[in-house]
């Protein structure tokens, strides 16, 4: 493992980059059989729903650039963190106006920060980046997104913990094989952790394939949306533990002065995500 020089890595630190996508109709409704929507079929105009802006604005670096992990070899865009286990920790999203089917798009992003934290299992390097989401030249979102770098552990049974309570709206919800890959697909995601078993127990130290950290923060963020019956206007999120492939989730609210509280629970009743959503006004 070398050393971590955090003043190189904190180079990147300001660093640019543009992207541009168009809100393609069939890809949201390819996103919506991924998850299982119920509502009637998204037509070009309508809102894309919350958090769906993920699935846009995808990377597409050729084999012969990928790490052994699946994604972008490290030293581009992102800092070369010399740790091999890259999470989705969480973020901070602000729906400003919202963004609609059909329409082109432009994304700004920029690294914000880099920093070394000490942890359980040693060093963890988080990297925070900023995305703004354009539509004609007006800000529709603003996104700050937490990337944290760690050391692999050997795969191990979760610790006991406190046992999160149920929500006043609750929803189960069972990931399966099928549903991990069709989400992986649809962001152009080839990180190996959420399909190949072998890599993420010999190389990563999960026991399993790991659910994708913006897959539970969109089935949260869509469940709060519905149940508040307004359009959200922010949601702040936080990975608190892997979820993993095979035990059965649930989806939890509750009310909070000026909005939400949203959490995901894991099948020894431990909580996977934390979050908090507002919506527009009535």
């Amino acid at each position: 493992m070398s050393a971590i020089d955090l003043a190189h890595l904190r180079q990147w630190v300001g660093r640019l980059q543009t992207d541009a996508d168009t809100v393609a109709l069939r890809h949201a409704r390819l996103m919506a059989a991924t998850i299982g929507q119920p509502a009637a079929p998204l037509q070009t105009g309508d809102p894309l729903p919350p958090l769906w802006h993920w699935i846009y604005f995808l990377e597409g670096a050729p084999a012969s650039q990928l790490g052994p992990d699946g994604h972008a070899a490290r030293g581009g865009f992102l800092p070369p963190v010399p740790l091999p286990n890259r999470m989705w920790a969480g973020g901070r999203v602000v729906m400003e106006a919202p963004i609609p089917i059909g329409a082109p798009v432009e994304k700004h992003s920029q690294v914000l920060s880099v920093d070394l934290k000490q942890g359980r299992s040693g060093d963890l390097v988080f990297v925070t980046v900023l995305h703004e989401i354009f539509v004609d030249g007006s800000r529709c979102v603003r996104e700050e997104h937490d990337i944290v770098y760690k050391q692999a552990q050997p795969a191990r049974a979760p610790a006991p913990g406190e046992v999160a309570p149920d929500g006043v709206h609750r929803r189960p919800w069972q990931p399966d094989t099928t549903q991990l890959f069709r989400y992986s697909a649809l962001t152009f995601n080839g990180h190996r952790i959420h399909y190949d078993a072998d890599y993420c127990r010999k190389v990563e130290g999960y026991a399993h394939p790991v659910v994708h950290g913006p897959l539970v923060a969109t089935m949260l963020a869509g469940f709060a949306q519905e149940m508040a019956g307004r359009p959200l206007r922010s949601f702040t999120y936080r990975g608190l533990q892997p979820a993993l492939l095979g035990a059965p989730l649930s989806l939890h609210l509750s009310a909070k002065s000026g909005g939400l509280l949203a959490w995901c629970r894991l099948a020894n009743g431990q909580t996977c995500m934390r979050a908090e959503a507002t919506f527009a006004p009535r």
